[in-house]
């Protein structure tokens, strides 16, 4: 490798990785990732149980009596008008239940709150009235034990999906597949996007600086610019390495709490979200599909982030052109919804060859399973087209660094590109 590569790629990655932000953003990333997805479960183990005694006026004299308490809510029947029951503090909320509330439920059943009742709250005492109502109609058709019959007749049961294109059968879980191939896609989609422009940002501050011309008396501006994306693109991946020994330390750690979880789990659906979770081939294969799919992404799209850097002085005027590099990301993001409602399609197929969305799609389509050669020939595709859009770019780019005081139109970005 040139001697002089090896220290621009040096010089811009040793200013970036000793960078505070750079350490702190390493570390509190993950941590934050993992404080967010168990946020939800902390506030509902924390929140204490909302106590409510509901006053039931019931006209129909039929539906009090079937309502339930649980810990939470309890059903006292009056027989008491409302504007006497609205004074009376010792009742959190009062159900009125009109006489035609076996015909017309949505007509006929108010509830009156003193506050805004918990959501839990509300759907508890929705499914009660539900379940009395449809008790009511039931036994308005005489049948002797229609209520057993319904419950040994009714069907309640999730369909397993068994993989067997692969060497074994597996289990897998289409839910988790979707989770895991979304994540992945955003994280490259950020990846991109914020790598890519921190190239693009550093060659503006270098230009307007005047330090390119001084640098580029000794290096070459292909040189130059191949520096600047490879020790970028080695920062970002020492971050990626970073979070993948972290999130694989933690699931190490759980692997023993998530087999037993699910061997002793009643759904199939959740067993084999933990199967999956629990494979550490399939964890490690999709972080070395990440990688190799970010470097290519990363390379194909910084080095049109370079080109449009060199031919601009300031943020303001790249962020208009930087519309050329920032449109197909997000058409792929875009295809990569479809692609996850439907990894076998046609579309997803030719979404994931295409180099401008290949990153984003092959990405939602791994979690659910890919034959190896449609891995390998959207990586190809991905790696030629990044030589070729290096080479078009750097003609751009040895131009575009001497270029002053004039933002340039896409005429002639494409006129510098046609020069020998």
């Amino acid at each position: 490798m040139n001697h002089s590569l090896k220290l621009i790629i040096a010089r811009e990655y040793m200013t970036r990785v000793k960078r505070k932000s750079f350490i702190i953003t390493t570390i509190l990333v993950p941590l934050l990732m993992i404080a967010l997805s168990l946020a939800p479960a902390a506030v509902m183990l924390l929140s204490s149980p909302e106590n409510r005694n509901i006053a039931v006026v019931d006209q129909t004299g039929l539906i009090a009596s079937r309502l339930n308490n649980n810990d939470e809510v309890k059903f006292v029947s009056v027989d008491a008008p409302l504007d006497s029951l609205r004074a009376d503090t010792d009742f959190d909320a009062i159900l009125v239940i009109d006489a035609n509330a076996v015909k017309k439920p949505a007509e006929a059943i108010r509830l009156y709150s003193r506050g805004a009742p918990a959501m839990q709250t509300g759907a508890y005492i929705n499914s009660q009235l539900e379940d009395a109502i449809e008790d009511i109609r039931l036994e308005e058709y005489n049948i002797d034990n229609i209520k057993q019959i319904l419950a040994s007749v009714q069907a309640d049961f999730e369909l397993p999906t068994i993989r067997i294109d692969k060497e074994e059968d597996t289990a897998t879980s289409v839910g988790l597949s979707y989770i895991i191939g979304l994540t992945l896609d955003m994280m490259l989609y950020m990846f991109i996007l914020i790598y890519g422009q921190m190239v693009m940002n550093s060659i503006i501050e270098e230009k307007n600086n005047r330090v390119l011309e001084i640098v580029v008396s000794s290096v070459k501006p292909t040189w130059l610019m191949l520096g600047k994306i490879s020790g970028i693109g080695l920062v970002a991946i020492t971050q990626i390495l970073i979070w993948a020994v972290l999130i694989g330390s933690c699931s190490l750690w759980s692997m023993p709490l998530l087999g037993d979880l699910g061997a002793t789990s009643e759904s199939t659906e959740i067993a084999a979200a933990i199967s999956q979770l629990s494979d550490t081939g399939f964890i490690a294969g999709l972080f070395v599909y990440l990688l190799l799919f970010f470097i290519g992404g990363y390379l194909f799209y910084s080095a049109i982030y370079a080109a449009i850097g060199s031919a601009v002085d300031n943020v303001q005027d790249a962020s208009q052109l930087s519309t050329i590099a920032t449109m197909p990301v997000i058409i792929g993001i875009i295809s990569s919804m479809a692609v996850l409602s439907n990894p076998g399609s046609t579309l997803a197929f030719w979404v994931s060859v295409i180099p401008f969305t290949s990153p984003m799609a092959m990405m939602s389509r791994l979690p659910y399973g890919v034959p190896t050669w449609e891995i390998i020939l959207s990586l190809i595709v991905l790696y030629i087209s990044f030589a070729f859009l290096i080479w078009l770019c750097a003609k751009i780019y040895r131009v575009g660094i001497f270029m002053y005081g004039k933002k340039p139109t896409l005429i002639e970005i494409i006129r510098w590109a046609r020069y020998k």
